[in-house]
């Protein structure tokens, strides 16, 4: 009878345990010296392939089986799948053709086709809400990269890392989409400075 209750007390354990929630470590408010991003860039890439990807990344980490919802949808409120029981991190992500980058001494501002802009603060570690999603941000130095990541309710992550190459002429953006089962997609932007 004991052993059983161990056994059971230690199951618990074990799976509050893994239910726990990430922490994001904070980053350095420290920029490198020299290191500058500011400029307008172009995306080398091809923007709708990169959209299809993005879309795709977000699909295969998301939590949701996009497989089990099937049309046509119920016209009543309450038999409609809910989308929401997945990871929304993915409202967080911008993206565009052109980005202008505004870089002062305490953060990045960042326009995507002159449409959206986006404030990261060096060293930041905040809640961030758009919407009804709240998801947790931190954002920094690491080396010569800057790395944004935001992590929401449901464990989803999404990290995105600016570092600049061939004597900053070219901005590579790298993005992550981690789903809440540790599953995760990568996609890598270039994008050429216009001079």
């Amino acid at each position: 009878m004991r052993l059983g209750r161990l056994f059971c007390t230690l199951l618990l354990i074990a799976l509050a345990a893994c239910a726990s929630r990430e922490v994001l470590v904070p980053k350095s408010a420290e920029p490198p010296a020299g290191t500058n991003f500011s400029g307008q860039w172009e995306l080398r890439n091809d923007a709708a392939e990169q959209q299809r990807r993005i879309n795709s990344a977000i699909r295969q980490t998301d939590g949701v089986d996009d497989d089990a919802v099937i049309p046509p949808t119920p016209s009543r409120p309450e038999e409609r799948p809910r989308r929401n029981r997945g990871g929304l991190v993915h409202v967080f992500l911008e993206h565009g053709n052109r980005l202008k980058i505004t870089q002062t001494e305490g953060g990045l501002f960042l326009s995507f086709d002159r449409a959206v802009v986006e404030e990261f603060r060096f060293g930041e570690n905040r809640e961030v809400v758009v919407g009804p999603v709240i998801a947790d941000r931190v954002s920094g130095w690491e080396g010569d990269e800057y790395v944004v990541e935001t992590l929401d309710q449901n464990n989803m992550k999404l990290t995105e890392r600016f570092a600049l190459e061939q004597g900053g002429k070219v901005l590579r953006r790298t993005i992550t989409l981690r789903g809440k089962d540790m599953q995760q997609r990568t996609i890598v932007q270039l994008f050429d400075r216009i001079p």
